[in-house]
């Protein structure tokens, strides 16, 4: 062996389901090496085939592991043309989870060891780094199948009536491949049927531990139980969530689309602010205001335990929660602002068979946000299935000790003494009222 090359795992077992020779003495079966190389030569960390290996990858096999791949139409997307750091203007938090997500594709990549969960909303870059791990290990010759769920339990669907393959064939042909690539999981029809055959594969893997790659863009919780806690394995899984937001819609930072109303109030920042020291208000009624907004920028810039803001409409309750909202989004974090009655209102949209959004996912995103904003409480209709939710709500977030801030117009003896008691723990929750009138202006 040239010193220049050293195997990529000195303590990768032998064996047969490696790509290369078994009993290969420069590879030990792995089937490619690594350039041994100093830092900064233009063949660092760069892999090539060994020679045991190299006699297979004609055209003809290179062409066939590609068609096993399903890789036709993603043989563009690769670790060179990702852009690790997003686009321009993307936030530190959101840049640093896009960026850590392709650090520890490459290394699976490379070691093809565990399994590789990445999670994270549409258009984030999750099929991306899925597709460059499938087209990097293609090209080092190892059997790949990458496939979309509902596309891979329709293939075993039509393999009933398949004149080539049987049922068992193709479904052996899944769960046994070298790599297998499962991208959009919890997009599929949910039927028993596709359940059943979802785990059997998943945990046919999962005690062989074969290399596995997921995509998908639900939580934990939404996500089977069995395969859940097989996901959640730390022994056998590497978990990465991308905060990054949909390349297709880059003006949306606040990861919520259609739910947040954020967009709707870029213009209530800090700096539009008026502390109304020139209308003749009285003293007291100045300085309350005046403690309000140093509260709330000291908020912005650490989010810790509760803000509540007490204060008669137009009296600047929705511009200083806005303005803390805007500002962490513009530093790149994920902030939701809904007004109360709204969100009850897309709550109950969710329960229309048309609708896109499931219910328990939409809640949880609410409930769990890093930073939920909830303007005008107490302007909801109070049914007994609306008190519930909001105390579900404030409840979770409470125990949670998750960032929030909260706006009311009204007194808070009048809202629910379960939500109220949290609200008036001092641990947690600091309350600001806002004395002065409503605003008109500047004069």
């Amino acid at each position: 062996m040239s010193k220049a090359d050293t195997p990529t795992s000195s303590s990768r077992p032998r064996g047969a389901d490696l790509p290369g020779d078994p009993d290969c003495e420069i590879c030990g079966g792995l089937g490619y090496i690594r350039h041994d190389v100093p830092l900064g030569h233009p063949d660092f960390g760069k892999l090539r085939v060994c020679t045991c290996r190299q006699g297979d990858l004609n055209r003809g096999r290179r062409e066939r592991l590609y068609a096993m791949s399903n890789l036709d139409q993603l043989s563009h997307l690769t670790f060179e043309n990702f852009e690790p750091h997003g686009r321009i203007g993307l936030g530190p938090q959101q840049a640093a989870s896009l960026e850590r997500a392709f650090n520890h594709a490459q290394q699976f990549a490379h070691n093809l060891q565990g399994w590789f969960l990445l999670q994270g909303r549409y258009g984030c870059g999750k099929t991306h780094l899925a597709a460059a791990i499938a087209n990097f290990v293609v090209d080092m010759g190892v059997p790949t199948l990458f496939i979309t769920v509902p596309d891979l339990l329709d293939a075993l669907r039509f393999s009933y009536n398949a004149e080539d393959v049987t049922f068992e064939q193709r479904f052996e042909e899944i769960r046994r491949v070298r790599l297998l690539v499962l991208d959009d999981f919890g997009t599929q029809n949910a039927t028993p049927w596709a359940q059943e055959k979802l785990f059997q594969i998943l945990n046919f893997r999962y005690i062989n531990k074969l290399p596995t790659v997921v995509t998908t863009n639900l939580s934990l919780n939404e996500i089977e139980g069995r395969i859940r806690s097989r996901l959640t394995d730390p022994d056998l899984v590497t978990r990465i969530e991308i905060t990054a937001p949909d390349y297709r819609r880059p003006m949306d930072d606040s990861g919520h689309h259609d739910l947040s109303s954020l967009r709707l109030l870029g213009g209530k920042t800090f700096g539009t602010f008026s502390l109304r020291k020139d209308e003749g208000l009285p003293k007291e009624d100045v300085q309350r205001l005046e403690k309000a907004f140093r509260a709330a920028q000291a908020f912005a810039e650490k989010p810790e335990g509760w803000l509540v803001l007490l204060g008669s409409y137009a009296s600047g309750k929705t511009h200083l929660a806005a303005a803390i909202g805007n500002y962490r989004t513009g530093m790149g974090f994920s902030a939701l602002l809904v007004m109360v009655p709204d969100l009850m209102d897309h709550l109950r949209a969710t329960f229309n068979p048309q609708s896109a959004v499931r219910y328990d996912r939409l809640f949880d995103e609410v409930r769990t946000t890093p930073l939920l904003i909830l303007d005008d409480l107490g302007t909801q209709a109070m049914s007994p299935w609306v008190k519930e939710k909001l105390y579900q709500l404030f409840n979770h977030r409470y125990n949670a000790a998750l960032p929030t801030v909260i706006t009311t117009a009204g007194r808070l003896e009048d809202i629910d003494p379960r939500i109220r008691s949290r609200m008036e723990d001092r641990r947690l929750c600091r309350i600001y009222a806002l004395t002065v009138p409503a605003y008109r202006g500047q004069r």
